[in-house]
This record gives C-alpha cells, sequence and structure tokens, in this order.
C-alpha cells in the first residue's frame, strides 16, 4: 500500500474515533497537495476545544515533518483560533498529539517524533478528547 494511500486512512481512521468521541470534526479537503493553501488535516471541536491537527504515521520509522508545514499549522491555528496539534500513529499503537512546540527539532530546522518519544512524551487519545489521563508507573507510588 502507498505511504499516501495508508495516509488517508489514517486520517479517516482518526476522524472516526473523534466523531466517536463527540467532536464535530472533518478532515480537510485540501490538505496535502491539493490546493496552495496549507491546510490542516483534520479540524474537530466540541464547544469547548477546537483543534487543527497536522496527522502523521509510520511503521515504526522516526516521523519527519518540514518546518514549512509546521508553520502553516501554526499560522492556520492561530487565524482560526484552533489549537495545533501534530498527531501521530505508529502501527500496533494508538494515536498521540503533541504541541509542535514540544517536537524535537532537528538540525536543519525540520521536526522528528521517535516511537519512543510517542509513548512516553505524547498525549494519549483519552486524555486528547477530554478522558483519562496518562500514567506513568511513577504516579502509582
Amino acid at each position: 500500500m502507498s505511504s499516501s494511500r495508508k495516509g488517508d486512512r489514517r486520517e479517516r481512521e482518526l476522524v472516526n474515533r473523534l466523531d466517536e468521541a463527540g467532536f464535530a470534526v472533518m478532515r480537510a479537503p485540501a490538505s496535502g497537495s491539493a490546493t496552495e493553501r496549507e491546510l490542516p488535516d483534520v479540524l474537530a471541536g466540541d464547544g469547548e476545544r477546537f483543534y487543527a491537527i497536522e496527522a502523521k504515521s509510520s511503521s515504526g520509522r522516526p516521523i519527519y515533518l518540514d518546518g514549512e508545514e509546521i508553520e502553516a499549522l501554526l499560522y492556520f491555528s492561530q487565524n482560526f483560533g484552533a489549537k495545533a496539534r501534530v498527531g501521530v500513529r505508529f502501527d500496533r499503537e494508538d494515536w498521540y498529539f503533541f504541541h509542535p512546540a514540544d517536537l524535537h527539532t532537528t538540525d536543519g530546522g525540520n521536526y522528528r517524533v521517535k516511537k519512543e518519544t510517542a509513548l512516553s512524551d505524547g498525549t494519549d487519545f483519552e486524555e486528547f478528547v477530554g478522558g483519562s489521563r496518562k500514567r506513568d508507573l511513577g504516579e502509582y507510588e
């Protein structure tokens, strides 16, 4: 399966999950290269929280986003009144979310998310939609 088709499938999956969690949600039809305007992949809101989400998936390799992609997400989010988030999904894992400022910046000005970072530092889906908060073992002592 091409990475583009897999990415489309993952975006639709995210839209469906957000819808099931009570969000009004849409996949931006002009995301990617369909237009000259840079739009986020997904817009979601529940009356209290509004998100512009750049969604990325990977089989397990680190996910890279170029600096222009993040700048466009931040610009759109600010003008739209939404919170900018990068949603990442690695095979056999759930969705994890980051504010762009929390991503690792490479020497070339791009951004990277490793699977280990997503699992340890990302906001998991349940917390993202207002459910229970992810805890690590240290919090149970």
